[in-house]
């Protein structure tokens, strides 16, 4: 793409990510919290007065409202403008990796996909069904779409095959994992949301990156744990949401998946 056009098109898609951000936010606390994601308009949670505007813009509205409610003053958590810039840059880094593609319009909602599983599983330490499940349908879905423009009814055919056997895969590998953890342990090792996440991914990522995916999230797992417990922030056998680094490993599979097997595979 002509750097003439990146530089706006870059500004068209960070805004774009940070209001979707904006919308993972009101998903991350509404949904746990059964509530509905589309009414009423974002208010204040304190207050309950209705949010402008402006208030609303990305990243912006929390810097004009100095992180304070409008109305009632209480402070915002600056968890807010984080999160949109954060699914910007996202946002930004796949329009530039995979350019004006169906790749790039997956991949966005992959990885929103992917941040607001990552946000609840931390508050919550859980992995709500209606976004594990949709987003495995929705993998499944793009998975045939990009079948059939690489190579019609065939490709179709190949793709869905893929698509359901990483998910099928991603599902029994981590309910594997979670009951040998359980029988070793002797308490419950892993969430069940866990291996429904795994099956996401496969979905999306198909069997062989979400191996790979897999390794990298137990492994950033092993290392955040470790070093957490030694320390003394963590005590042993205290639960820690797993979904993140299931998240992660799938982020830096989709970046860096090809690059990370072909060095490994250049070792033999």
């Amino acid at each position: 793409m002509d750097i003439v056009m990146v530089v706006p098109a870059s500004i068209i898609v960070f805004a774009l990510g940070a209001s979707i951000g904006s919308f993972i936010n009101v998903v991350v606390y509404r949904l746990p919290a059964r509530l509905s994601i589309l009414w009423p308009p974002s208010r204040c949670p304190h207050c309950l007065n209705q949010l402008k505007a402006n208030d609303n813009v990305p990243v912006l509205g929390w810097i004009w409202l100095k992180g304070r409610c409008r109305y009632c003053k209480s402070k915002i958590s600056a968890r807010y403008p984080v999160v949109e810039a954060i699914t910007g840059i996202i946002f930004l880094l796949v329009f530039l990796v995979f350019q004006v593609s169906m790749m790039t319009i997956g991949y966005w909602a992959f990885c929103s996909w992917l941040l607001a599983l990552s946000l609840i599983d931390l508050d919550t330490m859980t992995l709500p069904n209606p976004l594990t499940q949709s987003g495995l349908v929705l993998g499944i879905v793009f998975q045939m779409a990009v079948g059939f423009f690489q190579d019609s009814w065939v490709g179709l055919i190949n793709h869905l095959m893929m698509g359901i056997v990483g998910a099928v895969l991603g599902l029994w590998l981590f309910e594997a994992i979670a009951n040998i953890g359980s029988m070793i342990l002797g308490k419950t090792a892993m969430g069940a949301g866990d291996a429904k996440l795994a099956a996401m991914m496969g979905a999306w990522l198909g069997w062989k990156y979400l191996l790979l995916a897999g390794f990298i999230a137990c492994a950033v797992g092993v290392l955040v744990g470790g070093g957490a417990m030694m320390r003394s922030r963590q005590r042993i056998g205290q639960k820690i949401p797993f979904g993140p680094f299931l998240a992660l490993g799938a982020v830096i599979t989709l970046f860096g998946g090809e690059a990370i097997l072909s060095a490994y595979l250049g070792f033999f």
